[in-house]
């Protein structure tokens, strides 16, 4: 009896840590509730043991030497360890606005065959249907198995697993973000009411300009739980901040890895000091001026895009950021990843939704990764925070 175990919910989070997709619970274990729900919320599965362990490969001597060999030259990487992961197929994925965002959302997901049906809705008669109709066409060629249709009512996100709500207007040279509020205040309300009554159990991902004020308005207007409402916008951040230092550095984006948080707008606070150029600092490579142009280049990325296109905003990389989010909520990516989310405390700000690095699972939010961030970004951080706040309340 000495050696049965209680297992708890710390050890169900060492286990994520680790990238395990299992856990092994020997006879006599003793599972506490908390861990079990842990579990399920991380994903991982509970197995009863023991488990038979597989057989040692044996490799004759001169292969081994050899592989030893190669690995000390100073040409070889070693390759990234590819853990199988039990990837969730969505049931529904409703998407309201079939415009640029959500019509290129549909496409992605559709090629990547990652919901049974995707629902496209729009105000705009014939917009959504025709979205849906093109883009089954194309399945004869993708050989996708999602069913598309569309429509211009609400109730048709009835039963999502993931709803994502890009409509809105968008802006137009000239115009901030936030000069977007009174008008996409109201499209937010009703689709928060729709969702509430007919897809009471979905995620809400939110697209819509001003990101993080309309996810605030979503969380109101729907009463969700902080878990289940998340704002689309550091991802799109981070990746034109990796792009734009992967350009400054001449190396490939694959080489970044960089990560902005705050808001999504000009209070946008990119993390130059945890910023890394194939795995060492970004200052090893880039000066500072360099660096913070880059930053810069960040911030106004969306706005070089509106001023470009004259009549619209950016559609393929928020397509492909909110793409993203969903592959995390359905385990097909793991680690943390930038969300907007409302904090309870976490990095001393409470009440306010804010761009953060999350942990995202069947559930929508898991964690929040607490950064260590020096005290000028954290200060920035509280400023975004502030600026939120002013602007909600004018």
């Amino acid at each position: 009896m000495s050696s049965r175990r209680v297992i708890g919910s710390e050890h169900i989070e060492e286990a994520f840590r680790k990238g395990r997709l299992t856990l092994e619970i020997l006879p006599g274990d003793i599972v506490t509730a908390l861990a079990k729900e842990s579990a399920q919320n991380r994903g991982i599965k509970l197995v009863d043991g023991p488990i038979e362990k597989p057989a040692v490969r044996k490799t004759d001597g001169g292969t081994a030497l050899y592989r030893g060999l190669t690995r000390r030259s100073p040409k070889w990487v070693a390759p990234k360890s590819s853990t199988p992961r039990n990837v969730r197929r969505l049931s529904k994925l409703a998407l309201i606005g079939a415009g640029g965002v959500g019509g290129n959302i549909a496409h992605l997901a559709a090629n990547a065959d990652m919901a049974d049906e995707i629902v496209l809705i729009d105000i705009v008669p014939g917009m959504a249907e025709s979205t849906a109709l093109d883009l089954m066409h194309a399945s004869g060629i993708t050989r996708s198995k999602t069913r598309l249709y569309g429509g211009t009512d609400l109730a048709l996100v009835a039963d999502a697993d993931v709803v994502v709500v890009t409509a809105g207007k968008a802006r137009s040279p000239g115009m901030t973000r936030a000069d977007l509020i009174s008008i996409n205040r109201r499209v937010i309300r009703s689709a928060a009411e729709a969702i509430k009554i007919h897809a009471p159990n979905a995620i809400v991902i939110v697209v819509t300009n001003p990101l993080d004020e309309m996810t605030t308005e979503m969380l109101a207007a729907t009463e969700f739980p902080r878990e289940r409402v998340l704002g689309m916008a550091g991802t799109l951040d981070s990746s034109r901040f990796r792009n734009a230092l992967a350009e400054a550095a001449g190396v490939y984006p694959n080489d970044v890895e960089a990560i902005t948080l705050g808001s999504h707008g000009d209070e946008m606070v990119p993390i130059t000091s945890l910023a890394k150029i194939k795995g060492r600092s970004v200052s090893a490579f880039l000066s500072d001026e360099v660096i913070q142009d880059c930053a810069q280049k960040a911030i106004h990325g969306g706005g070089a895009v509106v001023a470009l296109k004259k009549t619209g905003s950016a559609t393929l990389a928020p397509a492909h950021s909110s793409i993203e989010l969903i592959d995390h909520i359905r385990g097909a990516r793991t680690g943390s990843v930038p969300v907007s989310v409302e904090l309870q405390g976490e990095y001393g700000i409470n009440g306010l939704v804010l761009g953060v690095s999350c942990h995202l699972g069947k559930s929508g939010l898991v964690a929040i990764d607490q950064l260590k961030l020096t005290a000028e970004e954290t200060s920035a951080l509280h400023a975004a925070a502030d600026a939120i706040r002013q602007r909600l309340a004018g």
